[in-house]
């Protein structure tokens, strides 16, 4: 390999010749062997979209040359369309407050511009503290950074797949609204509902979900950017966090903000805390979905079996003919980590020491992995399973009409003790409610058929 020779502030290093970074993420390359989880792409286009802004910024309050401010902004572009995540290489175990990450980026900006200031035959040249770097300290530009990626991400993948799932089941409800079903509470039998109205619990907490994370996720917009160093905003102008804010919209498309606290803003990470504690309802709420649907579809002839779900792979390697409800259970895994990771992200939000918080890197890191999962975990349930729900009508059906709890329609009629003394009874002597009812005396056939009306037990206000 060939290798060319950078240097920082400790001296000359060599990089490989084929590569956009300089001395310090090289050094950090060196020094921090630590796992195979590098920054999240996402935190990479972010950095871009914030130098871009930070250079534009930085121009229009002449502190920066108008050529380092056109490159710079130029290179960023670049970045994000051409995808150059090769040049950015490192791991999310570094130093807490991204400092690495965030010179990767001024290296790589700085690297590319003199590529083409050169080539322009130019003797200016861009340097990736005083000219990328100018009026920024890591400690603004990292949180800055993963704000607007969480956002990004959850704006254009997360709500998307809630609302591509959250439509799939409310037609599937309004197909199956009057399928009349036995209801279940502590696992056991309760009264009837239609398997429209059940699976119209699990569309309103989509929609729920959807609303909490939206309303969540508004305090994303605003940015530590201008804060510096420790929140003081030294060697930045004052309108910087502002106007560099106004940039940050002007590229994303997203309004975002110069937090009014910048003393907060570095050191408190509670937005993220705040938006991923409703990601991880959303996850909640996921679960019991995916759960009710395998229980549902359990069987096909020793279980619940009231639904079928679509037969996508074989379930078994000794089992011929073993069918599983497989995407229920990796999207109930990946519920899993998102409780997981909801726990990362409050013990590293809650170590903020004094001026800063350096677990940044962490913390981000599994927010972006939440987000990921969940966005492509409903998909797949979404296409592969809840699409292609069907109804077992006479395994309904049977399940109806063995059920004890139909009873309760009872209870205004004959009251509760007798009502309980029939079901008790039929169950002891495997024998059906109304013939129970007749024997005891308490009810006529007519009378029976009065009052067990299904249609008035799942809406009994029409």
């Amino acid at each position: 390999m060939d290798y060319r020779t950078e240097k920082d502030t400790l001296g000359e290093i060599n990089v490989p010749a084929d590569k956009w970074w300089g001395a310090q993420t090289q050094r950090s390359l060196e020094n921090f062997k630590i796992g195979k989880e590098t920054m999240p792409r996402e935190m990479t286009d972010a950095f871009s979209v914030l130098k871009e802004a930070c250079a534009a910024a930085n121009d229009k309050l002449g502190n920066l040359e108008p050529v380092k401010a056109e490159m710079i902004q130029k290179v960023c572009r670049e970045i994000r369309e051409e995808k150059s995540y090769e040049h950015f290489p490192l791991v999310v175990w570094q130093t807490g407050s991204g400092t690495q990450s965030n010179m990767n980026m001024n290296e790589v900006a700085a690297f590319r511009s003199n590529h083409y200031l050169e080539n322009d035959g130019s003797d200016v040249r861009v340097h990736p503290n005083d000219d990328v770097n100018r009026s920024q300290s890591s400690n603004d530009t990292f949180p800055t950074a993963m704000h607007i990626a969480a956002l990004k991400e959850v704006h254009e993948q997360l709500l998307p797949s809630v609302r591509k799932l959250k439509t799939t089941i409310e037609n599937k409800a309004a197909e199956f609204d009057n399928i009349i079903k036995i209801g279940r509470t502590h696992l056991q039998d309760a009264t009837p509902l239609t398997l429209g109205q059940e699976m119209s619990g699990w569309a309103y907490m989509l929609s729920k979900s959807e609303k909490m994370i939206e309303q969540s996720a508004e305090q994303l917009r605003h940015l530590a950017i201008g804060g510096t160093a420790v929140g003081t905003g030294i060697n930045a102008h004052p309108s910087f966090g502002e106007i560099t804010s106004d940039e940050i919209s002007r590229i994303t498309g997203m309004t975002f903000y110069s937090s009014e606290n910048k003393f907060h803003a570095l050191t408190s990470h509670d937005e993220i805390v705040y938006a991923h504690g409703a990601v991880k309802g959303l996850a909640a709420d996921l679960m019991k979905i995916a759960n009710d649907v395998r229980w549902l579809a359990s069987g096909p002839r020793s279980g619940i079996g009231e639904i079928t779900i679509p037969a996508n792979e074989p379930g078994s390697s000794i089992m011929p003919g073993k069918v599983n409800p497989t995407q229920a259970e990796a999207l109930t895994m990946v519920a899993t980590q998102i409780f997981g990771n909801d726990t990362t992200i409050g013990v590293a939000a809650s170590q903020g020491n004094f001026e800063l918080n350096v677990f940044k890197p962490v913390i981000i890191y599994n927010f972006l992995q939440s987000v990921r999962l969940l966005s492509d975990a409903m998909n797949s349930f979404n296409d592969n399973c809840a699409a292609g729900i069907e109804v077992n009508e006479e395994i309904i059906e049977k399940h109806v009409k063995n059920s004890l709890m139909l009873v309760t329609a009872l209870n205004p009629h004959i009251g509760y003790e007798k009502a309980a003394e029939i079901a008790k009874t039929a169950f002891q002597n495997n024998s059906t409610l109304k013939e129970t009812a007749v024997e005891l005396g308490y009810l006529t056939e007519e009378q029976f058929e009065e009052y067990i009306n299904l249609e008035k037990m799942v809406r009994p206000t029409e």
